[in-house]
């Protein structure tokens, strides 16, 4: 029993692993070609390539459960298109068993996941976001397209990159008094967050200042400064929702719900990334109810027409009833469940007539 659950495990990992680079290597393609088109100033080819290869991370994250998915199609369905299956079933090997084999190694894909999503594709997402950034704006304080607005207090501000850990390049701040009208603008060409103090360090600081009667400029080697912006709030703020780790998306619902803002992007991505796993197993399940079940005697390229097919109608369900909760105000949990279950009943189901 353990030579065959070996070889059970190595043939799908080996799938998966297949599956994921072929997912993985088209979506580089595609966002190279992206990239391309939104190449300026010192941002060239070679920090293109640069900018998507550091978000294969994210990339790979994006596409585990997919590669799941044909993965297990593709090497259970070699399993079964040479006889072993059925020279399995012979020797008195169950399909629970069977499936049990199967889920082992799609579970060491599941955990690795969960280390992407959670410690790696959020560090480097922001890395390849600021890089990129910072290498189109330059330390232009005048290039406001891109980067992160932020607003505290009476302060407006602009930074052209933000990079963990709590470097800025390019801050731009401009200060009004309570009748709307602008006292002061200052450009920096970077700010360091200080953990032990809480506050900002600014370098090269030109500021203007705008009196009634004259205007005054001012330049300063460093200037300290102090807000409440810390480098978690920027991460919120210039990452999307589905980039967060968990605690940070449940962190900043509760910051919400004090102050009595709207949740529903959060709450849908914080549920997304809790329950990925769960789809991820959902979806392996419903491959293996296929292989043993409408697809028994399928050839295997239409094996995987129809895994694709299933990944693409999972995502679009996804994709659809969250929105539509949130627009609804229905529950967002029932919405992201809604597709796991789904699949789950399926796959049980044809594994029960299978059986």
């Amino acid at each position: 029993m353990r030579r065959l659950s070996r070889h059970i495990g190595i043939t799908v990992f080996r799938a998966v692993m297949v599956a994921l680079i072929v997912f993985v290597g088209l979506d580089v393609v595609a966002e190279l070609i992206d990239e391309v088109g939104a190449l300026q100033r010192e941002y060239r080819y070679l920090d293109a390539a640069v900018y998507v290869l550091t978000k294969l991370p994210s990339t790979v994250y994006e596409y585990l459960p997919n590669a799941s998915l044909i993965g297990c199609i593709y090497g259970l369905g070699s399993l079964a298109g040479n006889s072993e299956v059925t020279v399995m079933r012979a020797a008195g090997v169950s399909l629970s068993r069977i499936v049990y084999l199967v889920m082992r190694p799609v579970m060491l894909f599941v955990f690795f996941g969960i280390a992407i999503g959670e410690y790696v594709s959020p560090y480097t997402d922001q890395i390849a976001t600021a890089t990129r950034d910072n290498l189109r704006n330059g330390a232009s304080a005048q290039d406001s397209a891109s980067g992160l607005w932020i607003r505290e207090g009476s302060e407006f501000m602009h930074f052209n990159a933000v990079f963990p850990g709590g470097i800025l390049f390019g801050v731009t701040r401009y200060q009004f008094d309570q009748q709307q009208k602008l006292i002061e603008a200052s450009f920096s060409t970077r700010a360091t967050y200080n953990v032990n103090s809480g506050n900002w360090l600014e370098e090269n600081v030109a500021i203007t200042r705008f009196d009634e009667n004259k205007t005054v400029t001012e330049r300063q080697i460093t200037r300290d400064w102090v807000s409440g912006l810390s480098p978690d709030v920027l991460t919120v703020n210039i990452l999307p929702p589905s980039s967060l780790p968990i605690l940070i998306l449940k962190d900043h619902i509760t910051f919400l719900r004090q102050q009595g803002a709207t949740t529903g992007v959060y709450e849908l991505a914080f549920w997304h990334k809790l329950l990925q796993p769960a789809a991820t197993l959902a979806l392996v399940i419903v491959a293996i109810s296929f292989v043993f079940g409408p697809l028994r005697e399928a050839t295997m390229g239409f094996r995987i027409f129809v895994g694709v097919l299933i990944g693409i109608s999972f995502k679009m369900l996804q994709d659809l009833l969250g929105p539509f909760s949130i627009v609804f105000e229905l529950p967002i949990l029932f919405a992201v469940l809604a597709p796991i279950l789904l699949s789950v009943a399926v796959g049980a189901y044809l594994l029960r007539r299978s059986g």
